[in-house]
């Protein structure tokens, strides 16, 4: 072996074990290891950096854009919302729903894609159920690539099948891989919700502030349930067919209208041109005086008011702190005109450990006051550049643009549908989509920077040249080629099996194309030793360089949730490693039973 092969092992295996042991974080990893191998000489500097303009990397970047603007708009609650109603709150059925769409949509999708559209949904599955998103976000990974293992269309199994027409065989058609993809895809997922779901981790993670929802949480802070009323417009009311701006409400009531139930509908936050009928339920916040409910022919109901009834996805409950230098210090909200210059209701008011929620108008406002506020939640989320209020902390499940939601579907709809059909690159595919979300205004270029996964882009970025190292340096070939001349005159199962190690171990440290075409050479060689089907071989071959479970460095897929997911290196190796095994055996049983070797 050579000297530059036998470094570039070194480097490899050290890398393992601090990614393993977690002494080191995975993506500063990353660039450790592009830094080492790019001043070792090991990779040109070119090759240093074109992990950052690699496809995988632009496919991520393009799908993350494509998630975002699907949260904003609502695609992506109204997804998580159906996985929801067929999971229930059970965490088994989440899981089971979790992966079988994921599988599913991933025998027709790029596996990036479709966690990237599952993501979000999944993330707002798992506030709304309050079950862990670290319970829900590696099945969705696995059940995704378990799904990818059935189908041609995965892109290691696209390359053994054009290796297979390059040598003049039959190349591999559509359903070629169900007969052993689908019983792959049974057990993984049976493994799953036996065994795997019992190592996930269950503890919050990054914000999930024990799964309960924001409107939820400062519902029961404020206790607004006790200070929220609810009246009824009967007939004769002087103000029945007036708008809320020519009535007066406020300075005759001293109470703030949060919401309308009409005919059923909830009317949040309405606006001023929005004119009462008789019938209307008023959700209010403060109490109306027994005087003024008599001569403005109101009726308190006697069922007390629901706070759920004053937010929703789109009308959304924040809290916004008055900042040290604000210039609204010592100002009551009736001076500024708060409703009218921010277009927000206050609803309550914290200061020293109380929640104020009466008086409101007239409080003057000091430093350090927290504002529960109601609002539109697009505009709740531009007061995050705003110099006077600090905006604590905003409703994840919100939709910012629930105009924008048909086009955002349609947007990726066709993205998807495009790329599927493999007429152009799916990173170019992907990349316009993202560009047609901005364009259409389905979100901004300050909502990418925020919202982007830089951990999974650096980490991919910086593990891109190990990969080129271990080719170009011919540690590749130089361990496959000793591992098939040791064998012998073994089994041909047996050749498949360590053709399958080896596929594993590659996919591991390069992705599962770059390995299916390292090891597919020599399985396609070995089947002709052997004298055996070479497409069983390379059918054997093409689901190795699937098994991206041990390692979250398997496939990009892995990198996406390992963040949000609270998950770590050893993680996916206590849980992974026991399912590739099982895979294994499965994809074994299926080439001796199904393709005779």
């Amino acid at each position: 072996m050579e000297p530059s092969a036998l470094l570039t092992l070194l480097i490899t295996l050290i890398a393992a074990v601090l990614l393993i042991s977690d002494r080191v974080r995975a993506d500063l990893m990353g660039l450790i290891i592009m830094v080492v191998l790019g001043l070792s000489g090991l990779v040109t500097p070119a090759e240093t950096f074109a992990g950052f303009s690699g496809s995988a990397v632009m496919t991520i970047l393009g799908i993350s854009i494509i998630s975002e603007g699907l949260r904003q708009t609502g695609v992506a609650l109204w997804l998580g919302n159906w996985m929801r109603r067929l999971g229930g709150k059970n965490e088994i059925r989440l899981i089971l729903v979790t992966m079988l769409v994921a599988a599913g949509l991933s025998l027709f999708m790029n596996n990036i894609a479709v966690v990237g559209v599952l993501f979000p949904a999944t993330m707002a599955v798992a506030r709304r159920t309050r079950v862990p998103a670290g319970k829900l976000l590696m099945p969705l990974a696995y059940g995704t690539a378990l799904g990818g293992m059935a189908t041609l269309l995965t892109t290691s199994n696209i390359v053994v099948s054009g290796m297979l027409k390059d040598n003049g065989l039959e190349p591999f058609g559509l359903l070629d891989f169900l007969p052993v993809g689908l019983p792959v895809v049974a057990v993984g997922v049976l493994y799953m919700l036996l065994w795997g779901r019992r190592l996930l981790p269950s503890a919050p993670n990054r914000g999930e502030q024990q799964q309960e929802q924001l409107n939820q949480r400062l519902e029961t802070l404020y206790n607004l349930r006790n200070t929220i009323s609810e009246v009824r417009v009967l007939a004769g009311c002087p103000l029945a067919g007036m708008r809320l701006a020519d009535m007066g409400w406020a300075l005759q009531t001293r109470t703030t209208i949060l919401g309308i139930l009409r005919n059923g509908q909830a009317i949040l936050a309405p606006g001023p041109e929005e004119t009462l009928e008789v019938g209307d339920r008023l959700f209010v916040q403060g109490q109306i005086s027994a005087e003024i409910m008599e001569a403005q022919r109101l009726q308190r109901e006697v069922h007390p008011a629901e706070p759920s009834l004053v937010s929703n996805e789109n009308i959304t409950l924040a809290e916004l702190v008055i900042s040290p230098h604000s210039s609204l210090i010592g100002r009551t909200l009736k001076e500024i005109r708060f409703r009218d210059k921010y277009h927000l209701n206050v609803v309550a008011v914290w200061r020293s450990g109380d929640a104020i929620s009466s008086g409101l108008s007239d409080l003057k406002l000091r430093f350090g006051d927290a504002l529960l506020v109601q609002g539109l939640a697009s505009v709740i989320h531009a007061m995050t550049d705003h110099s006077d209020l600090l905006l604590l902390e905003e409703n994840p499940d919100a939709v910012l643009k629930p105009g924008k939601l048909w086009l955002a579907l349609a947007i990726m709809v066709v993205t998807l549908g495009i790329a599927t059909l493999g007429y152009l690159p799916v990173a170019q595919v992907v990349l316009a989509g993202a560009v047609l979300m901005l364009l259409t205004g389905c979100l901004t270029m300050n909502d990418v920077y925020k919202n982007l996964e830089w951990k999974a882009i650096f980490l991919i970025a910086g593990m891109w040249p190990l990969s080129t190292a271990i080719m170009s340096t011919g540690l590749a070939d130089a361990v496959g080629v000793a591992l098939i001349q040791h064998l012998g005159f073994a089994a041909p199962w047996v050749i498949a099996a360590v053709l399958i190690g080896v596929g594993l171990l590659l996919t591991q440290v390069m992705s599962g194309q770059v390995a299916a075409l390292v090891i597919g050479p020599l399985a396609l060689a070995a089947a002709s030793q052997l004298q055996v089907d070479p497409r069983a071989m390379a059918m054997g071959v093409a689901l190795s360089c699937s098994l991206s479970f041990p390692t979250p460095l398997g496939h990009p897929v892995n990198l996406m949730v390992m963040g949000s997911g609270g998950y770590r290196f050893r993680d996916f190796l206590r849980i992974g490693t026991p399912l590739t095994i099982l895979i294994v055996g499965v994809i074994l049983a299926g080439l001796i039973l199904y393709w005779g070797i």
